[in-house]
């Protein structure tokens, strides 16, 4: 069994999964993991593990590590819907990536100003089992996290 940690791509406040406010991230049909609600401004998105850039979308990215762990960062809900306005891309798809590389820079105030949500789900791909994924003590206590720091450990 690998076990995996995967660090925040962004700062903000920790969110457990099921808080998310769109069930497909909620109910873990997309995998399980935790969410970031960002700060309102423009901020960069980091790699949460090191790996390849599996996929890479002006609003989502995948980043597979060497253990075939494939963790999904989402910037936003329905943000698929802005064809990428408000973000930045700095890496292409099957660039090889470190934790806390820059991928993406997001801007949080034109997504609000699209009336979508900003916050940040982060889950492990396809991880069917809640309980293969440990969140840590910010998302629990829906603290601050900085960007870089646990979110959660994956064991798969």
């Amino acid at each position: 069994m690998s076990k995996t940690q995967v660090l925040a791509p962004v700062a903000g406040r920790a969110v457990p999964l099921q808080d998310v406010p769109d069930p497909v991230f909620a109910q873990g049909m997309v995998g399980y993991g935790a969410a970031i609600d960002p700060p309102r401004g423009v901020i960069d998105a980091v790699a949460p593990v090191s790996g390849k850039i599996l996929k890479l979308l002006p609003h989502a990215y995948v980043v597979m590590t060497a253990d075939n762990v494939g963790v999904l960062v989402h910037l936003g809900l329905d943000t698929v819907a802005l064809s990428g306005a408000g973000f930045s891309t700095h890496v292409k798809e099957g660039d090889t990536v470190t934790a806390g590389q820059v991928v993406i820079t997001y801007d949080v105030p034109s997504v609000e100003a699209a009336g979508l949500n900003p916050i940040v789900p982060v889950v492990v791909m396809d991880e069917r089992e809640a309980g293969n994924v440990m969140p840590s003590d910010a998302v629990t206590a829906g603290a601050e996290i900085a960007a870089g720091a646990a979110l959660f450990t994956a064991n798969k």
